[in-house]
């Protein structure tokens, strides 16, 4: 499955204008509807699913087994997101119950002490500004990569939100829907992870710029 992992799926966007026509079909049990709804949705379930699993072969049985949970369950969508916003939870929670079974001792990012919503969060050690960097240096695979692997190691709930608000372009609302979680708690796991993000690429980043001085 040949899918690029930076870019949002914009084109189940601009065709979110027959959704509720596309719904009707699907319940009626419209096979065509169901290939269509794969169509538009399947790259961006593929691209969270990988995402949370760091798997292609797994990210794939989570993308199917997400579609057939779906168009068993349609008759039971209420319509207060958007259906590629309900695919997405359904591909998140798939994905999570796939990691939780492999981690059975996971501890939530929420399983913090009462109080303040940053609780807990650290101070990166190191931090430094990109935008002193070409924007072309951004745009290599080498910088593709890096940025790949550090999404990869972001914890799971930070990488949920990062992906679904700055790689798969959902507003902050449909990220909450997507994650059952308020949009106070979407904001401040998207903060943690651009922090911890900032930190785990400052060294790549630095060598790069002193490079690119030196040049």
């Amino acid at each position: 499955m040949a899918i690029e992992l930076l870019a949002p799926d914009t084109a189940s966007t601009a065709e979110s204008g027959d959704e509720g026509e596309l719904i009707q079909r699907l319940r009626a049990g419209d096979k065509s509807a169901c290939a269509e709804c794969i169509n538009r949705h399947s790259a961006g379930v593929y691209r969270l699913a990988l995402r949370m699993v760091n798997d292609p072969h797994e990210a794939e049985d989570i993308v199917q087994e997400t579609f057939l949970n779906a168009f068993k369950a349609i008759d039971s969508f209420e319509g207060r997101a958007g259906l590629g916003t309900w695919l997405y939870r359904i591909a998140y929670n798939t994905a999570l119950m796939r990691l939780r079974k492999k981690q059975p001792l996971y501890v939530s990012i929420d399983a913090t002490p009462a109080g303040s919503d940053d609780e807990g969060l650290t101070t990166p050690v190191q931090l430094f500004d990109w935008c002193c960097l070409p924007e072309e240096d951004f745009q290599t695979s080498e910088a593709r990569s890096e940025l790949e692997r550090a999404i990869a190691e972001l914890p799971e709930a930070l990488r949920a939100v990062f992906v679904l608000r700055e790689l798969e372009g959902l507003s902050t609302d449909e990220t909450a829907q997507v994650l059952n979680v308020s949009v106070a708690n979407v904001k401040v796991r998207l903060h943690r992870a651009r922090l911890w993000l900032r930190e785990r690429l400052a060294g790549y980043f630095t060598e790069l710029a002193s490079h690119t001085a030196d040049a």
